[in-house]
């Protein structure tokens, strides 16, 4: 198993390249060719470089404004069971993961089932997508994996049913984390995000003032596109955190710089492989280490 560190600069080789074909020099020009073909945005870009520009070494002063962007949301992090190894908050905390098709969402469920199980925690999964069979049979083939306990549905129950009988089950039986699956749903499709409410709603009647987070898987390999994704999921469903996944596979993963700036949320884990421990909790220093440095 590769380290934290191995991890992350695997994830990013394809980004750090694409930099490197840009970042030739310290002219202030390079410098923002560099940004931009690595999808930060024009925004965060411009951003970028005003706070550089009348610094000597522009590549260090750029890691370092970069480790601060990022750093800037997880000092507020709420969620507290991996952090402090005892919760502050009544057992279970509830975890609400929320995404469009294809984002990796049942994978992610399934590592981080997997990484926190590992943590000693009593973990318990909600199978809440019933649109499709092939998402629960996906979803119970990761809670095996992780030896995780699962609860399912049949295809067309109400989603909100099946995060109510987990969340009852987790009480009732003492554990420590339900992680509540919904189904993959267009940002722009209004239906589903009342779906995805009404999930929202039936938790909060079974502990209050949950779900504790809910966290946005994103696929880094949309680039911009994700930042619609993230603003939209944001405003109907009051995000706690994002999950990016994929970055192993694309070049554009600095569009994580701008999603932090713009929507003021923290990046929590990075999916950097298709294994059950290719999961890392994202560290802000290690990410902008792994832009520039092999």
């Amino acid at each position: 198993m590769k380290s934290f560190w191995e991890q992350i600069k695997a994830s990013l080789k394809q980004t750090r390249d694409r930099l490197r074909q840009f970042l030739k020099s310290e002219n202030i020009e390079d410098i923002e060719a560099a940004l931009l073909g690595a999808d930060v945005g024009v925004s965060a870009t411009q951003y970028l470089l005003e706070k550089i520009k009348a610094e000597s070494n522009k590549t260090l002063a750029l890691k370092r404004e970069i480790t601060n962007l990022l750093s800037s949301t997880t000092d507020r992090s709420r969620f507290t069971v991996t952090v402090h190894g005892s919760p502050l908050r009544l057992k279970p905390e509830i975890i609400m993961v929320v995404g469009v098709n294809g984002s990796g969402k049942t994978t992610t469920i399934g590592k981080l089932a997997y990484r926190l199980k590992e943590q000693g925690k009593k973990v318990l999964i909600a199978a809440s997508d019933t649109y499709r069979d092939a998402a629960v049979s996906q979803l119970k083939i990761w809670a095996e994996r992780a030896g995780v306990e699962i609860v399912t549905s049949e295809q067309g129950q109400d989603a909100a049913a099946v995060a109510f009988d987990a969340i009852k089950k987790a009480q009732a039986k003492e554990f420590d984390i339900v992680l509540v699956d919904t189904a993959g749903r267009l940002h722009s499709r209004k239906d589903l995000m009342e779906e995805a409410k009404k999930i929202r709603r039936t938790i909060a009647r079974l502990k209050p003032q949950a779900p504790d987070e809910i966290w946005l898987v994103l696929d880094a390999t949309v680039g911009q596109n994700g930042i619609n994704q993230a603003k939209i999921f944001h405003q109907e469903l009051g995000l706690t955190g994002i999950i990016v996944t994929k970055l192993d596979g694309t070049a554009k993963g600095g569009v994580l710089i701008p999603i932090v700036r713009e929507l003021n949320l923290p990046i929590r884990y990075l999916g950097t492989g298709e294994n059950i421990f290719d999961l890392t909790e994202f560290s802000a220093q290690a990410f902008a280490e792994g832009l520039f440095q092999d």
